[in-house]
């Protein structure tokens, strides 16, 4: 019997032990708190982010067309200019000098042409990155390639569990200190975000998988590199707690209760993303931790946004 990549991927996952655990911080940002404790199941985990290499096979074998690809409706976006519903995606752009970090559009911009294939917009492309983690992909996208691979996204609760590597307690995916011994251990952002980046580590952008260690399950770029997609609607976890404790059977989370309450005139649902990314500084953003966790909407990819499977 021929054997297909699809197998091949399955055969490379790794077989996380469930267990119990803490989840969350207490000591860091809010939408962190309180920890809890969780019970989780075994599952399969790739070992690293889902890359171009593996994205070009499903979108050659499926004819997919990514939401970044494709117009927007205007139906969804009432009174949206036309020229951004042109296919677009978000794209990290370094100021030239220092700027409000309180304002977060002074860097990410909606650039036109910019997808898959295009991370930093349609001049570019992922010639020699095959190896890098696919970026600007859609919630929907990546449902689409875990339902071609057999696999899914895994639950937040999955996705720290693994990512903590059986470290109970510990800050970061390695132990306590974010550079032992003067190691760097991911590819985060060393310098002045957002106009210094010293790259430390090797790289300005995303690095290819497993370009630094794994952690104690044998898992690469859990940690920096590219948040990732979780199944779960984002919420406070004092309302996953309250699911949890009234429920034997957790959804996750409803669409209805992920709304950015920010942004009351814009009802996008929001998946947890988590994991941090190249863009993680110790001056913004310090979200290269397990407990680390951020609200995207569905319908935004961006250049810095990922995802890696399981099978359960």
């Amino acid at each position: 019997m021929e054997t297909t990549t699809v197998d091949l991927k399955l055969e490379q996952m790794v077989w996380i032990e469930g267990g119990t655990f803490t989840m969350g911080s207490n000591h860091h940002y809010p939408e962190e708190a309180p920890t809890h404790t969780v019970n989780v199941g075994g599952f399969w985990m790739d070992p690293s982010p889902v890359t171009n290499e593996e994205f070009s096979r499903f979108v050659a074998e499926t004819g997919h067309v990514t939401l970044a690809e494709r117009p927007a409706n205007p139906a969804d976006y009432p009174g949206a200019k036309p020229e951004l519903l042109a296919p677009s995606s978000v794209v990290f752009a370094k100021p030239r000098e220092r700027v409000d970090i309180g304002n977060p559009y002074n860097w990410w911009k909606y650039v036109p042409g910019a997808d898959w294939r295009h991370p930093r917009g349609p001049q570019s492309s992922i010639q020699g990155l095959d190896k890098h983690p696919v970026v600007h992909v859609a919630y929907e996208d990546v449902q689409a390639y875990c339902t071609w691979a057999g696999k899914a996204l895994p639950t937040e609760a999955e996705w720290e569990f693994a990512a903590r590597g059986r470290l109970e307690g510990a800050d970061y995916a390695w132990g306590k200190e974010l550079e032992p011994g003067g190691v760097i251990m991911a590819n985060t952002w060393q310098g002045e975000f957002p106009v210094q980046n010293l790259m430390r580590d090797g790289f300005e952008w995303t690095s290819p998988a497993g370009s630094f260690a794994p952690n104690g399950y044998g898992l690469y770029d859990m940690i920096g590199n590219v948040w990732e997609w979780t199944s779960d609607w984002y919420q406070p976890h004092s309302k996953s707690i309250r699911a949890c404790c009234a429920s034997s059977n957790p959804t996750g989370g409803r669409a209805e209760s992920s709304f950015d309450p920010r942004m009351p005139n814009i009802r996008i649902p929001r998946k947890v993303m988590k994991g941090g990314s190249y863009l993680c500084a110790p001056n913004y953003c310090q979200r290269y931790r397990p407990a680390a966790r951020m609200g995207q909407p569905v319908d935004t990819s961006t250049c810095h946004l990922g995802f890696r499977c399981v099978r359960k």
